[in-house]
């Protein structure tokens, strides 16, 4: 346990933090392991500085010293701070409780207060380094994310790619266009076999600075699993286009020369073709793709493209682990049957 809060220290990383925040599933299920007792408010539970002060065995002014570093984070997640009629309805609230009103402190005549929901109050939880509870709670915030991920997607998160609604068509036409590009490669490069592994690496290292190799080992790939079906939908739209792209190159080419090219004139060819300008958007955000959700799904870390990693948002989590997720064999399953509807109707 001490083990994994080492390897994903919530205290230091924001980007761990961020990512458990904006996970829906886990929070659901963290909220029912931890049973948080708080305000009722506004149709979810709140709690005030006094009450996280008493939970997490610090002082106040603990409390206070976080709120003023991490003020901006907070407030992201959920920490504000509430006056007027709001604060008229939290306090007739803490009435209608039956508790003495010293568990909350001296709010009678506070013009403000406060407020923590429990995303500001787990995001606190994930801050604060001088409590004992604080730190039991994120080794079990850790194993919970790690169990609700397992659960939504079967059991493991190498294929996690393929509840992508987008996967499948992208799948598809990937297929299509590395046709063209292994015709390419055929038709007019004269090397042996081993030009397509040379290419296909070259397109890789391009596009995520990893050769095939090295993707495999970050992922723990077996020998029989292929890269290109661990690929996130759009990294496949890249590599189609990358494959597409310099089969044309290639085929422009040859018809300029009227001969076959050797590897030296066909790494001219793609260094020429992977420096125009407009690549550099697109390998960009799939760099930050492919890092950021491997990080986060798969515990998979690419370290030639860790400066590319930034949270997920919320919308991330529901395509790959909502309910209009998918397992591949049901897509397929569903490919197949409209297929079939379309040929019985010609």
């Amino acid at each position: 346990m001490g083990d994994k809060e080492d390897k994903r220290d919530l205290t230091v990383s924001k980007v761990d933090r961020q990512n458990i925040l904006n996970n829906a599933y886990a929070l659901q299920e963290i909220e029912k392991a931890t049973r948080i007792k708080g305000i009722p408010f506004e149709g979810k539970t709140v709690v005030l500085k006094e009450q996280v002060a008493k939970f997490f065995e610090i002082t106040l002014r603990t409390v206070e010293n976080y709120l003023g570093e991490y003020s901006d984070e907070l407030a992201q997640n959920g920490y504000e701070i509430i006056k007027g009629n709001r604060l008229k309805a939290l306090k007739m609230s803490i009435l209608e409780m039956d508790v003495p009103e010293t568990d909350f402190g001296n709010i009678s005549k506070s013009p403000q207060l406060g407020i923590f929901d429990f995303r500001a109050f787990l995001n606190l939880a994930m801050l604060i380094t001088e409590s004992d509870r604080a730190r039991m709670l994120r080794q079990m915030i850790l194993d919970i994310v790690i169990d609700t991920i397992n659960q939504r997607t079967g059991g493991g998160t190498k294929y996690i790619n393929q509840r992508d609604e987008d996967f499948l068509l992208a799948w598809f036409q990937e297929e299509n266009y590395r046709k063209e590009f292994t015709d390419a490669l055929k038709n007019y490069v004269d090397m042996g076999n081993f030009k397509y592994p040379l290419y296909t690496d070259k397109i890789y290292v391009s596009i995520f600075r990893e050769k095939a190799h090295e993707y495999r080992k970050i992922l723990r790939l077996h020998n029989k699993d292929k890269v290109r079906d661990t690929l996130y939908s759009e990294i496949l739209d890249l590599v189609s286009a990358y494959e597409y792209g310099f089969a044309k190159v290639l085929e422009d080419a040859f018809r300029k020369k009227g001969d076959k090219f050797t590897s030296w004139e066909v790494d001219e060819l793609f260094h020429a073709f992977e420096k125009q300008p407009h690549w550099k958007p697109l390998v960009e955000k799939a760099r930050n793709k492919m890092a950021s959700r491997d990080f986060a799904f798969r515990d998979a870390l690419h370290e030639r493209l860790k400066g590319y990693i930034t949270p997920l948002n919320q919308d991330d989590f529901e395509r790959f682990l909502g309910e209009k997720s998918k397992e591949l064999v049901d897509r397929l399953k569903e490919a197949k049957d409209v297929l079939k509807r379309l040929k019985e109707r010609e």
